[in-house]
């Protein structure tokens, strides 16, 4: 198993070139194809205070295809090299919508770690993103320029989605100088753990993947913020995990993994639902 095809999201009110150069050297390792993707919704009018804002006309909507395809020069002028094949997409359409389509394409979908508020008409929701693609997906913070993948955590819980994380990931974790498979449990689950963890370490062997697992009692804090504690003390520059064991709106209202992780990590995030 490897990978074929990535794609990256290229916002269109923005440059993300150290995400895309990200990609692009991910794309040359793995000899893939690298896809650049683009969107944005016409804006709809809206009825409000009695009155509907103006629909937009032939030229606003010229406008916007022509910001689509100066991104995908400024895509083309960053990721074209001699070492891979290049394609760009674009669409009149919301982000989310979109990416969901078009991700049938991908073997590995690349996104921002988006903070804040951004409008959906021409940004991705990212955990709506993650939910509804149906790939893998890398979350790539702010500032962060490469992915060498030396060092991996795998942040483990026996759920499918943390199943499959482990799956998506074995290019990465072939080429790994060390993984460690983490678990954070309450006391009485010690045992149990290790148990899940030695199974998880046996899979990656059959798949020429030495691991240690490591399992910690919980304490203080979330399981996030240990789980980056561990990146940390490995020097770890990959995360591995389940996305959103539970449902989307369960994370939110309860404190979810998913939900710190893609606010807080300061690594690389490959998460699967």
């Amino acid at each position: 198993m490897s990978y074929a095809v990535f794609m990256v999201f290229v916002e269109l009110d923005g440059t993300p070139k150290p995400r895309v150069r990200l990609a692009a050297s991910l794309a040359d390792r793995f000899g893939a194809t690298l896809i650049g993707l683009s969107a944005c919704a016409i804006p709809i009018p809206i009825p409000a205070h009695g009155m509907v804002t103006q629909a937009p006309t032939a030229m606003d909507i010229n406008l916007i295809e022509e910001r689509l395809a100066k991104q995908g020069d400024w895509f083309r002028s960053i990721a074209d090299g001699d070492r891979r094949k290049v394609e760009w997409r674009s669409a009149l359409y919301f982000p989310n919508e979109v990416i969901a389509s078009e991700a049938r394409s991908a073997d590995l979908v690349v996104i921002g770690q988006i903070k804040g508020l951004r409008s959906t008409y021409n940004a991705l929701d990212l955990g709506a993103a993650i939910l509804n693609m149906g790939r893998p997906t890398l979350v790539v913070p702010e500032g962060v320029t490469s992915l060498a993948a030396e060092h991996v955590v795998v942040g483990w819980k026996d759920t499918r989605e943390a199943r499959r994380a482990v799956r998506d990931a074995l290019p990465f974790l072939r080429e790994a100088r060390r993984v460690t498979i983490f678990e954070a449990c309450g006391p009485e689950d010690e045992k149990t753990a290790l148990a899940r963890l030695d199974d998880v370490a046996r899979y990656l062997a059959l798949h020429r993947i030495e691991s240690g697992p490591l399992v910690m009692v919980q304490k203080q804090g979330s399981g996030a913020s240990q789980l980056l504690q561990v990146a940390k003390d490995e020097r770890a520059d990959l995360l591995v995990t389940g996305a959103y064991g539970h449902s989307r709106l369960g994370e939110w209202v309860f404190g979810g993994m998913t939900r710190e992780l893609l606010a807080k990590s300061p690594i690389c995030c490959l998460m699967s639902h």
